[in-house]
């Protein structure tokens, strides 16, 4: 390492951990134990320019032990992103771009928003199978469009978490040689050494699921680190896992080595003891000028990385133009279409399963939105998730659009949240509803992600039937409700999938989850595109002001449609809303919301087979809840329908009642 890398690797460390110190709180111990790491990475292999961080072929670099974020903003700030010093004396402030942990558009130059541990190591494989995928659409001989590598940084937490394992798995099965994860091996945790709880063997573990395993025993040595990427760089066959034996809170002489370095500041005086155990003398917040002439001349030459892939660009361009426009308006999310006026697709007849509506939608859109990829957790046949006449991608066939994740529901949603991250494709997933439960934590990142991530989730409810209980979801329509940034579907009908799908695909900028029925649903005939507005009115009252309103989702809607009649004979006059996107309703104006639920009826009554927590919103205190409170039971779904009361009979009698009382 020479003088000038010496004096960068302490200036991250000292950076960060005064940083930390300033904000009284953070975690010192992995930026200043993998400084080294990420400037070696950052500074001699890393394909990216600061000048211009949203250049399409840049190497990803995730950090996926995002409690660490001080290393990323001082990398980020030293190589000449919009991260300044005063951003860096911000650290964990409000209102900063320096977060606790990184932040996905928040930060320039963070590629993906971490925290909860092995998500962005699963991220990075997400993005290596966009990077394979778009490359294979888009390259041809001569013209390497799309040729980057994705790396991530781990600690011991990451490869401790489940996920890391399905991702590892589905990686080594696809043979993605464009991963390369750092491990940033330390042997410490918050409770203490690792040994309390981590002493798997990481060579055969990595190993055995098909990767290619290094390790650098001295963390220090930036050329052996250099060594080592560049080693597996050249395997192509296999996804790479260099494990580097770090000293967590490197420099910290009474910490270092410890798991006091780990989750706290240093403290003052600690601080000021590392500072004099590195040779440290500049003044706190300081890059000296030896640190900023070495950086100057590493940014000038990685800058020219994005000016050269331009001028290829161009060429392109002229022998290819067609698949450059392709390609941009895949990264920009722009499709020419015009499907809100297209009445074939917002109408159709008969009954039939909405997970079978949602598949006649899915084979249609993915004409109009070619660069749409995904698959199931090996449920394909079930939740009918697959694109008709489109290959399967596979470590043989990249350019293949379904997707096999194999039963890996966590690694598949948050490969899928790479995917997004990543750009230029548009993931889709696919589950049992109630399997969503190993799915939601890499959802709740696509929601703060502002990722646009589709979910379709079939066998929605206890009409699953005989699987019984473990099968049927009751309370995660709730759960998914109140996550915020985010819309959850249950259509009726395929009119109502063809609105879930439209909103998936073209909203842009949250996740959709789409919730679809195992049984056969009422084809209630409605324009799919009032859906659009999240609620409606499918039957109304006669008079001006009904006697009750009855609002339902999913195949609940059948009966509630069912019973106006039965309440017309009884004297009851009711209007029947579909209420099958209520984060889409709360978006419509005031005076909408009140022309399908006006404030003046109070006499209301929810019917949905789920939990209740959500609808007390909309029917107040003198309305009724018909749902579920209870788990399910293992029977024929149209049993269950009659013992849970989701039958026009029911539905009519409570709503009298209510509309009496």
């Amino acid at each position: 390492m020479s003088s000038a890398e010496n004096m960068t690797v302490n200036c991250i460390r000292v950076l960060s951990a005064e940083a930390i110190q300033k904000a009284k709180s953070g975690h010192p111990g992995v930026a200043m134990g993998a400084a080294p790491i990420g400037l070696e990475l950052w500074a001699n292999h890393l394909k990216h320019s600061p000048a211009c961080p949203n250049w399409i072929d840049r190497d990803r670099f995730v950090l996926s032990a995002g409690h660490g974020s001080m290393l990323l903003y001082s990398l980020l700030h030293l190589f000449g992103y919009p991260v300044t010093m005063e951003d860096i004396k911000n650290f964990r402030q409000f209102g900063s771009k320096t977060p606790g942990h990184p932040e996905f558009g928040h930060t320039v130059g963070v590629e993906a928003s971490t925290g909860p541990l092995g998500q962005g190591f699963t991220n990075a494989i997400g993005m290596a199978v966009a990077e394979s995928f778009l490359a294979a659409k888009f390259n041809k001989p001569g013209f390497d469009i799309i040729d980057h590598y994705s790396y991530a940084l781990c600690g011991d937490g990451c490869l401790m978490e489940g996920i890391s394992y399905e991702a590892a798995s589905f990686a080594g099965l696809m043979g993605l040689g464009k991963v390369v994860i750092l491990y940033d091996s330390n042997d410490i945790t918050i409770e203490g050494s690792t040994d309390l709880a981590f002493k798997e063997d990481i060579k055969k573990r990595f190993e055995s699921v098909n990767w290619h395993y290094q390790l650098v025993d001295d963390g220090t040595d930036m050329a052996a680190i250099g060594k080592a990427i560049e080693a597996a760089k050249a395997e192509t066959s296999k996804p790479s896992i260099i494990e580097i034996k770090t000293q967590i809170g490197f420099g910290a002489p009474n910490k270092a080595g410890t798991n006091k370095a780990h989750g706290e500041p240093l403290g003052e005086e600690e601080l000021a003891l590392t500072k004099e155990n590195l040779g440290w003398t500049a003044e706190p917040f300081t890059v000296p000028d030896e640190v900023k002439g070495y950086m100057s001349g590493v940014c000038g030459k990685i800058n020219e990385y994005s000016k050269q892939w331009d001028k290829l660009f161009e060429e392109y361009k002229a022998k290819y133009p067609e698949l450059a426009k392709q390609l941009i308006n895949w990264f920009d999310g722009k499709f020419e279409n015009d499907l809100i006026n297209d009445d074939s697709f917002w109408n159709y007849e008969g009954d039939c399963a909405t997970r079978q509506s949602s598949e006649k939608i899915l084979n249609k859109i993915k004409d109009i939105v070619p660069n749409l990829i995904g698959g199931s957790a090996d449920l394909a046949p079930s939740n009918k998730s697959i694109m008709k006449d489109a290959d399967f991608y596979s470590r043989e066939n990249r350019g293949g659009a379904n997707m096999h994740y194999g039963i890996r529901e966590l690694a598949m949603t948050a490969i899928a949240n790479g995917m997004a991250f990543h750009g230029g494709v548009k993931p889709y997933i696919a589950s049992f509803f109630v399997f969503s439960d190993y799915m939601k934590p890499a959802l709740r990142i696509s929601a703060i992600s502002s990722l646009p991530v589709i979910g379709i989730l079939t066998h929605d409810s206890i009409g699953v039937g005989e699987d019984g209980p473990t099968h049927q979801p009751v309370e995660q329509l709730a759960a998914f409700r109140s996550m915020p940034n985010s819309y959850t579907f249950r259509p009726c009908d395929t009119n109502e999938a063809a609105a879930a799908w439209y909103t998936a695909v073209f909203n842009g900028k949250k996740p959709t989850i789409m919730a679809y029925t195992r049984q056969t649903t009422k084809n209630i005939g409605v324009d799919g595109r009032n859906a659009l507005k999240g609620g409606y009115i499918i039957k109304d009252s006669e008079k001006e002001t009904p006697d009750v309103i009855i609002i339902a989702t999913g195949s609940e809607v059948g009966p509630a449609y069912d019973s106006w009649e039965l309440l017309k004979n009884k004297g009851i006059d009711a209007r029947v809303v579909s209420m099958p996107c209520v984060e889409l309703f709360e978006e419509q104006s005031e005076e909408y919301k009140n022309s399908v639920l006006p404030k003046n009826v109070d006499k209301r009554v929810a019917v949905e087979a789920s939990s209740d927590n959500y609808w007390y919103r909309y029917i107040g205190i003198n309305g009724e809840f018909i749902g579920v409170d209870r788990f399910g039971i293992s029977a024929p779904f149209a049993k269950l329908f009659d013992y849970f009361g989701f039958t026009p009979e029911h539905i009519a009698e409570v709503a009298e009642r209510i509309a009496k009382g």
